[in-house]
């Protein structure tokens, strides 16, 4: 039986993995980001009369919110915040980026075969204002509350019950996420009005089903890294305000 060292994440020492968990969260985030620009998927399913259309980005989006339940439990708010905003940076630059693609001039050969128009159309969501405002927003009002609420629930549950805690925190961060990304892309043109309950719908009820399913792995993970780093961090008096940093 492995032994756990509980502390306070008051002091951020350094850990062999964490760096390897950032740069997957990062990398998660910001390939759904592109994805979610690319394509609408409709599956031919619906609920209720409502046809279950989601965006590219809800295939692979909700595990920034498994490896956020990761970054908590294992490495305590603290951490998670820092990787939070590193993710944040990392969304704003790649959409910095993609802005001055489309503000370059295009090669004649590539506007012969691709041409502006259909990066603007794949691509250009991901340098566009609404869907760039939607995706900082609702990230960063999901992921933190969900990083949040599951460092408090720790604390009151003495850790215990991981599943209840990493579903429950991510009903209310993914509501957040969804609901934000929707209504800002919806409010600025991004997507149709007549989209919004099913993209709205279908992502919270996809994201909330893929962590469910996934718990076991949660579980695998967590328990090796804990194990690996030797610690089980708890969030006593720590201040979880995401605008502090230190």
């Amino acid at each position: 039986m492995a032994s756990f060292q509980n502390r306070s994440s008051k002091d951020l020492p350094v850990y062999k993995y964490l760096d390897l968990v950032m740069a997957f969260f990062v990398t998660v985030l910001i390939v759904s980001n592109v994805a979610s620009s690319a394509k609408i998927v409709n599956p031919g399913l619906s609920l209720f009369g409502i046809r279950l259309s989601f965006d590219g980005g809800t295939i692979l989006f909700p595990f920034s919110y498994i490896v956020g339940d990761i970054l908590t439990e294992v490495y305590g708010f603290r951490a998670s915040r820092r990787v939070i905003w590193a993710g944040f940076a990392a969304l704003a630059l790649s959409s910095f980026v993609f802005f001055i693609l489309k503000a370059l001039p295009g090669d004649a050969e590539w506007e012969r075969y691709a041409g502006s128009a259909a990066y603007s159309a794949i691509l250009g969501g991901m340098s566009s204002g609404g869907l760039v405002l939607a995706s900082l927003v609702a990230y960063w009002a999901g992921e933190f509350s969900n990083s949040v609420v599951l460092s408090k629930m720790k604390i009151l549950m003495k850790g215990k019950l991981l599943w209840v805690r990493t579903i429950g925190s991510t009903l209310i961060g993914e509501a957040l996420d969804s609901l934000v990304f929707v209504f800002i892309a919806s409010l600025c043109g991004v997507f149709g009005w007549e989209l919004f309950i099913s993209l709205a719908l279908t992502n919270y009820l996809f994201k909330c089903a893929v962590e469910a399913v996934m718990t076991p792995l949660t579980y695998a993970v967590v328990y090796g890294l804990k194990k690996a780093e030797g610690v089980d961090t708890y969030d006593y008096g720590v201040n979880c305000n995401p605008l502090r940093f230190g």
